[in-house]
């Protein structure tokens, strides 16, 4: 079974109803394709432990293929992804756990052009306060200058107090029209 995308189309697009995608189709696609894998897969005998001792922190765009980008195998780091790459409270817990337990030395740290943060707001909060009746204990994190953005989340990773690796923290911006990254400086 192969699973379409919009940048890969194959015939097999997920199952529509009214132009509205039908959630649980998608999901029972992704269990089979995850039981076709399966019957095939043999254990690689891995530790938990990134081969290259660093840590990958990006927006969870689905644009953004990573290990294709950054010529990283399995096993090579620790990805951890969230709406803009935005270093936050559980981001700074992961890269924790990532270097005080599973002995990780450095950090790369990957925003991209057109991320959808950029048209977001903080207005995005009271706007689910009013939908709900309760605001999100979250910031949304939005902003307008990604290389600023990428500026405050290397000296967020650099002034936390409890990872012990801050010396190897370097950002980029991922064109996803080019591929390519470019390198941010931290001044």
């Amino acid at each position: 079974m192969t699973m379409s995308t919009s940048a890969s189309p194959s015939g097999n697009a997920p199952a529509e109803q009214n132009g509205d995608i039908v959630a649980g189709s998608v999901t029972d696609r992704l269990v089979e394709a995850n039981k076709k894998y399966a019957s095939g897969f043999t254990d690689p005998g891995m530790d938990a432990r990134p081969v290259l001792q660093v840590a990958v922190v990006a927006c969870m765009d689905a644009r953004l293929d990573l290990h294709a980008a950054l010529g990283l195998d399995l096993g090579d780091c620790h990805t951890i992804r969230n709406a803009g790459g935005v270093v936050t409270d559980d981001v700074i817990r992961s890269l924790t756990i990532s270097q005080r337990a599973l002995g990780t030395r450095s950090v790369v740290l990957i925003h991209h052009t057109g991320c959808g943060l950029e048209s977001l707001t903080e207005e995005f909060r009271q706007d689910l306060e009013n939908e709900v009746g309760q605001r999100p204990t979250w910031a949304v994190e939005s902003f307008r200058d990604v290389d600023q953005d990428v500026r405050q989340s290397m000296q967020r990773v650099r002034t936390s107090p409890f990872l012990l690796h801050t010396d190897d923290i370097r950002g980029f911006v991922f064109d996803v029209t080019t591929g390519l990254l470019r390198e941010i400086d931290p001044a």
